[in-house]
């Protein structure tokens, strides 16, 4: 018989805004139980981090979960689409490759797509296929032919259609993105507090945080807590002391500047990520200006270096000066103490070569519904909830580490330290995979798919020395005939869509 107790969960307190903690502030507002109450308590004198303003595509499942329209979202945060990321001078300079959102090709029940285009390769190679009949994996991915041709449509079709492999994302303004989820929140009663903390309360016996006072004097009291505030993490590591499970030799870039530059033409729809001597400089897109960035270790550039690298590579006027961030990666030893949960930087931080930071803010969140506290807090389903975040930050390392680590270029110290550093076991293992026999297995709940780590991995260098033999079954001339056909469909649909810059025009511009 269940229990007819009152949810003790009564009162929520968020410390932080920005992204991460409107976001919060909204998904609580949409989702949690009857007859809760949620504060959010943040200070305008405590700037936001905002690294980056590319997301992934988990961030239109988590808009269509608030019920906020695309098209709106879009007006509102300046934003424009995201196919993919182009990625400049990884594997050695001059170089450059794609990774798209969308799917390669199609695969079977038997086959990964691509395990067809590497025997097509390899007939070619051997004389028993015409020459080039293969091409390259790109061409039968329409998401990178239409990024390149500077055109985009959201999937459209059934199944069998080119147009459904299409899979996308946003560059939005973060600061607007978080102003829009404010306004969402608040209208569905989160109160906001503005306020600096100056002390948390927690319980003389448990530990739990009771209540946090503010520099005027306010106590906010609360049954569960959201720590949003940022690399400071001021409940988790400030009240709570968790320690910090340090990445640094995996991911040595602990810097970055950003700066905002003018737009100098319609904006393409994919982020650029072009390799640096120490590190790598983003370009990001929006209707009314563009994002620009550089990402490097402070062990191998010094900043006044990294700023004229920024700087010569920007092609448009800068409109402010670049901004200096720090911050160190990897994650919380746990993201659930006592009754307190940590999202987004105040849980960790991978950078932003590959756009997460948002989209593990929003599996913070989310997997706290799958676990929300009823009548009391379950040790066992917090111990669940940090065994599954823990995952989720290392699955999204091994894919970063990658790109770094399977590069060719010796020219500086810091290409030549992370081409040799020590890897983890499980990125080692599916890199020798994937070499071996052009085999994948990425695990179920993993943000990357088959078709990302296919995408870096190639683009990487690394060359599979054999496709899976289980493909032979199938006849040579049909295989040959069928990717022909495929190649030049997936081409006609590319250039039949309309420009990025026309679609904007039509569903989403800003109004200003």
């Amino acid at each position: 018989m269940m229990s007819d107790a009152r949810n003790i969960i009564s009162n929520v307190v968020i410390v932080g805004g920005g992204t991460s903690g409107w976001m919060c502030a909204a998904a609580i507002a949409r989702a949690a139980p009857p007859g809760v109450s949620v504060t959010l308590v943040e200070s305008d004198d405590i700037g936001i981090i905002g690294v980056g303003e590319a997301t992934i595509p988990t961030l239109t499942e988590f808009n269509e979960f608030l019920g906020i329209s695309e098209n709106e979202m879009l007006r509102q945060s300046q934003g424009t689409f995201k196919l993919g990321i182009e990625f400049v001078d990884w594997l050695r300079k001059g170089d450059s490759y794609f990774h798209p959102f969308g799917f390669y090709g199609r695969d079977t029940p038997e086959f990964a797509f691509h395990q067809l285009w590497l025997r097509l390769r390899d007939m070619a190679a051997n004389g028993n296929a015409p020459a080039g009949a293969a091409g390259e994996i790109s061409d039968y991915n329409l998401c990178t032919l239409a990024a390149y041709q500077g055109r985009f449509s959201p999937p459209q079709g059934g199944n069998n259609a080119i147009l459904s492999t299409m899979r996308h994302a946003y560059h939005i303004d973060s600061t607007l993105y978080g102003q829009m989820l404010r306004r969402y929140a608040e209208e569905r009663g989160v109160r906001r507090v503005e306020g600096l903390i100056v002390s948390v309360q927690q319980d003389a016996g448990q530990g739990d945080i009771e209540s946090v006072t503010l520099k005027d004097g306010q106590v906010i009291e609360g049954d569960l807590f959201f720590d949003c505030s940022g690399f400071r993490a001021l409940l988790h590591e400030g009240a709570l002391g968790v320690d910090y499970v340090d990445w640094s030799k995996y991911l040595p870039c602990d810097r970055a500047l950003a700066v905002p530059t003018a737009s100098n033409g319609p904006p393409v729809p994919y982020t650029r990520a072009s390799a640096d001597r120490a590190g790598w400089r983003w370009r990001i897109p929006l209707q009314h200006r563009t994002g620009n960035g550089h990402v490097y270790s402070s062990s191998f550039m010094e900043q006044d270096e990294a700023h004229a690298q920024l700087v010569a590579g920007l092609d448009g006027e800068m409109q402010a000066e670049p901004r200096p961030l720090r911050f160190r990666t990897g994650h919380r030893r746990v993201f659930w103490e006592k009754n307190c949960v940590a999202i987004g930087l105040a849980g960790g931080f991978i950078e932003p070569m590959e756009s997460t930071s948002i989209h593990l803010a929003q599996m913070g969140v989310q997997r706290v519904f799958t676990l929300w506290p009823g009548n009391g807090f379950s040790d066992a389903e917090r111990a669940h909830y940090n065994r599954q975040m823990t995952a989720d930050y290392e699955r999204t390392r091994d894919f970063i580490v990658l790109h770094y680590n399977a590069t060719q270029r010796d020219d500086t110290k810091f290409w030549r330290y992370v081409a040799n550093m020590d890897i983890p076991d499980t990125l080692k293992e599916q890199m020798e995979i994937f070499r071996a026999s052009g085999r994948i297995f990425p695990h179920p709940d993993d943000l990357f798919t088959t078709h990302s780590w296919l995408a870096v991995m190639l683009g990487q260098g690394i060359d599979p020395q054999r496709y899976d033999a289980l493909v032979d079954r199938l006849p040579a001339d049909a295989l040959v005939q069928n990717m022909g056909r495929l190649k030049e469909a997936v081409a006609r649909t590319a250039t039949s869509l309309p420009t990025h810059q026309d679609y904007i025009a039509r569903n989403c511009a800003a109004s200003g």
